[in-house]
């Protein structure tokens, strides 16, 4: 592929409006068989973000309802029951030809000062640049001192360092929240012997159903991020992953979780 990927994610965070409370995405120009839920997490933090304007994002909660096309952009309607002073609530919808892909609720809010604490392990040393990783649906530098793909039954858990290009502030927390999306399935798998990621459409089926990332504090781009995560479950053809997302100052920046399919045999 061509494209230069970290342009063309720009260029999809980049929404028009379509009519009244309605904004419009191109797709990602990616070799994937379905639009990666990363960008449907991108496009509603900046969908929210522009229909309530002058607070930042705290948190979006995500449904993933079907398979978006690739190749076809994503309309985002949005409603605002809830516009105050310091906080502000929004229901968005994204639809496609086919109808609606996914919904997300988003709580916007002005930050303020007020006692600052944290209970969180601190933050490893960053990996070297021989731990670098190919991570095709991230556009941008990550590195992991053990290897998420793995034979053999591991612990679910796994801490990946990414460093996200220098963007305008505005597009921070649409680019943190699409970097989340990535590994937990990943995460999920590594304690099945002889099954990782790579196995996905053979051994087994996987989708996220739903997605949710708060976010604690502002945070600058251009740095190293960790982004801690563990699976506590994996049963009944889900698997459920939940992570932190650190600075290299140890600084806890937001936090995530998530619901998948993952489908064994039939």
């Amino acid at each position: 592929m061509t494209t230069d990927l970290w342009q063309d994610l720009l260029g999809c965070l980049d929404l028009a409006p379509h009519g009244t409370d309605t904004y419009t995405g191109r797709s990602q120009q990616l070799t994937y068989r379905r639009l990666f839920g990363g960008q449907f997490l991108a496009q509603f933090a900046r969908a929210a973000c522009l229909a309530a304007p002058g607070k930042s994002l705290k948190s979006l909660h995500t449904q993933f309802l079907r398979e978006g096309r690739t190749g076809e952009p994503v309309r985002y309607e949005t409603d605002v029951p809830q516009q105050g002073r310091t906080f502000a609530t929004v229901r968005l919808t994204a639809r496609q030809d086919h109808g609606v892909v996914a919904t997300a609720g988003a709580s916007l809010h002005v930050w303020e000062e007020g006692p600052d604490r944290q209970t969180v392990d601190p933050a490893p040393a960053l990996p070297g640049p021989e731990r670098t990783l190919e991570l095709g649906l991230l556009p941008w530098e990550s590195r992991a001192a053990i290897d998420l793909d793995t034979a053999k039954s591991e612990p679910p858990g796994y801490e990946l360092w990414t460093r996200i290009p220098t963007a305008p502030p505005v597009l921070g927390p649409a680019l943190l929240a699409y970097a989340t999306d990535l590994t937990l399935i990943g995460t999920a798998l590594r304690p099945l012997e002889g099954i990782t990621q790579a196995d996905a459409g053979r051994a087994f089926a996987s989708a996220v159903t739903a997605h949710t990332v708060w976010f604690h504090r502002p945070f600058t781009t251009g740095r190293w991020l960790l982004l801690r995560q563990h699976s506590p479950l994996a049963a009944h053809g889900r698997c459920f992953g939940r992570g932190d997302v650190l600075d290299e100052d140890g600084m806890l920046l937001a936090s995530f979780a998530q619901e998948a399919l993952l489908r064994f045999g039939g």
